[in-house]
């Protein structure tokens, strides 16, 4: 081959791998440039404050700043919605919660498809409390639960369709024969008033908001936390598995989700640094103290999660039928 012959056919080839591999160059790259977490919720609630500790150790980890900007509307959707149509390319994630698995089963329509959004990584969780005002006659889920199968039954008020108060109750009704309509409103904060107040029997609230009104202004009487391991910051209360209610397993988790497209090793790289923030000491009392668990783990763990998830939430909207009419 001659010289000008090589020289023609070395060009041709690295121009075509000039086009074929820019993602692969820019993942080697990554990141260059400030990082986004969408919330799609209000800032202080456990989303909200789940995501700070992930992106404050997760931008340590990778060399870049991660913002927090917060998209509330719809019950996570606009969030959801403004994520699943950015560009896949590694700096903008969303920060999700379990209505990014059951909103599409609930829902009569959203503007983007569950697959628009890929699983990254877990952060944590704040367990669900069962509770209910300090004058009630219950001190745990079984006699709540058999109370309430008596004349009209309770009110249980929930955040809204879909959350994780809503599923709570429609999990004791189906489950285990309870009898709780579900009351909604607009957000945590108003549901734990109307227990407080004494419009409703009880209700299903995150960890995080529930315990200030257990341990200091002892407003509340909790009956069983609704995650698999009991509270660290109040590891006096039972769960509902050790009270006889083993498909009660709910919490109100945090992940990562990137828009589709968004090439692997950088999904991989976010996964590890979420994963070391939460494996950080004081980043994990931080948020122990406050009723959140510090997860992490891998990619492959939080998509094995998600589908999980979405198999057993799957169960319960349809056989208690909480599809918006």
């Amino acid at each position: 081959m001659t010289f000008q012959r090589f020289t023609t056919v070395a060009c041709a080839a690295a121009a075509t791998l000039g086009f074929v591999l820019p993602d692969s160059a820019n993942a080697q790259a990554w990141p260059t440039k400030t990082i986004r977490f969408i919330v799609p919720f209000s800032a202080g609630g456990a989303n909200d404050l789940m995501a700070r500790a992930a992106a404050e150790g997760a931008g340590k980890v990778l060399g870049q700043p991660v913002i927090i900007d917060n998209k509330p509307g719809a019950g996570g959707s606009l969030g959801a919605d403004l994520v699943a149509k950015s560009a896949p390319d590694g700096y903008t994630f969303l920060i999700s919660a379990a209505g990014v698995i059951s909103n599409s089963m609930i829902k009569k329509s959203l503007p983007f498809k569950d697959d628009d959004l890929v699983p990254v990584a877990m952060i944590g969780l704040a367990p669900s409390v069962v509770v209910v005002p300090k004058s009630a006659p219950y001190n745990n889920l079984r006699d709540f639960v058999e109370a309430s199968k008596k004349g009209q039954g309770f009110n249980f008020a929930t955040a809204g369709t879909g959350s994780t108060p809503h599923f709570v109750a429609e999990m004791l009704n189906v489950k285990y024969g309870a009898k709780l309509q579900p009351v909604p409103y607009k957000s945590g904060s108003e549901s734990t008033t109307a227990v407080l107040g004494g419009q409703v029997e009880g209700t299903s609230e995150a960890s995080i908001i529930a315990l200030p009104h257990i341990k200091k202004d002892g407003k509340f009487k909790p009956l069983a936390t609704t995650w698999t391991k009991r509270i660290s910051a109040y590891p006096q209360l039972s769960t509902a598995v050790e009270q006889g209610f083993p498909d009660l397993q709910i919490a109100h988790w945090a992940g990562l989700h990137a828009p589709r497209g968004t090439p692997d090793d950088i999904m991989d790289k976010v996964a590890a640094a979420v994963d070391k923030a939460m494996r950080d000491p004081a980043a994990a009392k931080k948020l122990k103290d406050v009723g959140i668990e510090p997860i992490g783990g891998t990619r492959p763990e939080f998509v094995k999660f998600v589908d999980a998830e979405r198999k057993r939430l799957g169960e319960i909207v349809k056989a208690a039928q909480m599809q918006e009419k």
